[in-house]
């Protein structure tokens, strides 16, 4: 069976959590703190037997059952899932053998944010809405808020470029009673080479691409090595797609920015188009890291809608649900009032 790693406050024996606030783990019970590097050598010197074993195909497949060490409980999970809460007194547990050996993240970036911020942030992403159901404020319920490390892969790449701008000027000038207007063409080459470092690709399942990518960006300057112990408090999983699997879209967004940022090279012309593009990726490498997500799930008339929170910075993406009443009528008090401006102009203009 894989194991199951809680962390003990070494004062009281309650359950420690990473606190966002103070990046410090801290007792909930006892309100003891301890910086996560202390904590850590000090767990892993009390839990000699901490996962180092690789585990076998039969074992990270399916569904594992884990035991809570502070209740008994028998807690469920998938083979991704790699940090938890116990169901039955709620505290924290981490599958520790699901970031063993190969599976192991390099970097992490601890919680910035808490839940009650989360919230806040979910509250002001529904303000300035114009045709947002009146009443979705107030009969919408948030089913639940999690706040999940999601496993990414970060690729660095260096991406050599040979490309080829149509470029177009447009000069327009008046004689007597012609207008004239001229119309220039020009071709511009562009040819160089551009770094790429930490370009994030998720690497789970479960989490939605777009939804993701939303979210971004993250610093990784803040990022840490990986030290389990952050954690605690928080779900996790591993990666369930590998390195490999995630480059294509990784290299997707990377030639799409290359093109970009060499276009935007090509100035003083009124529009530019791409003619030819030819660009190659080397010295591509990947490390694999967790980042802090908080994800909220609501339900209003029968309809689930779910929101993400970048854990770092705040920012909050989601859909919402569009009042198409409330659309037209807008249209046609907008029209109301334009026709009765323009009524009201033309019977001064027939005044004078």
């Amino acid at each position: 069976m894989p194991d199951l790693t809680e962390y003990k406050c070494p004062a009281c024996g309650g359950a420690m959590e990473f606190n966002s606030k103070l990046q410090k783990m801290k007792c909930p019970y006892c309100d003891t703190e301890m910086e996560v590097e202390e904590f850590q050598e000090l767990h892993s010197q009390a839990n000699t037997s901490d996962s180092t074993n690789q585990w076998t195909k039969e074992e990270t497949a399916g569904i594992h059952i884990y035991i809570c060490e502070s209740c008994g409980g028998q807690i469920a999970a998938d083979g991704s899932t790699g940090a938890s809460a116990c169901p039955f007194c709620g505290s924290p547990v981490i599958m520790s053998g699901q970031f063993s050996d190969d599976l192991k993240p390099d970097y992490i970036i601890p919680f910035k944010l808490d839940k009650k911020e989360a919230k806040a942030a979910y509250q002001k992403h529904l303000q300035g809405k114009n045709f947002l159901p009146g009443i979705f404020r107030s009969e919408n319920h948030i089913d639940e808020i999690k706040g999940i490390y999601v496993p990414f892969w970060l690729f660095d790449t260096d991406a050599t470029a040979d490309m080829k701008f149509n470029g177009e000027r447009i000069r327009t000038w008046t004689s007597g009673d012609t207008e004239y207007t001229e119309h220039e063409f020009y071709q511009a080459q562009r040819t160089g080479e551009i770094r790429f470092s930490h370009v994030p690709a998720d690497g789970s399942k479960k989490m939605d691409d777009i939804l993701m990518e939303s979210i971004e960006p993250y610093d990784f300057s803040e990022a840490v090595p990986f030290q389990s112990a952050y954690l605690a408090g928080y779900l996790a999983n591993r990666y369930d797609v590998s390195a490999k699997e995630r480059l294509k879209r990784a290299r997707e967004r990377i030639l799409r920015s290359t093109e970009i940022s060499f276009e935007e090279t090509v100035q003083g012309y009124h529009s530019v188009t791409t003619q030819d593009s030819h660009i190659t990726l080397h010295n591509t490498s990947s490390v694999y890291a967790l980042y802090p997500v908080w994800l909220l799930n609501t339900t209003w008339k029968n309809k689930k809608y779910t929101f993400a929170m970048n854990g770092q910075t705040g920012k909050m993406v989601g859909d919402l649900p569009f009042d198409k009443q409330a659309f037209w009528k807008y249209v046609a008090i907008r029209g109301v009032l334009i026709g009765t401006i323009l009524s009201a102009l033309t019977c001064i203009l027939r005044l004078l």
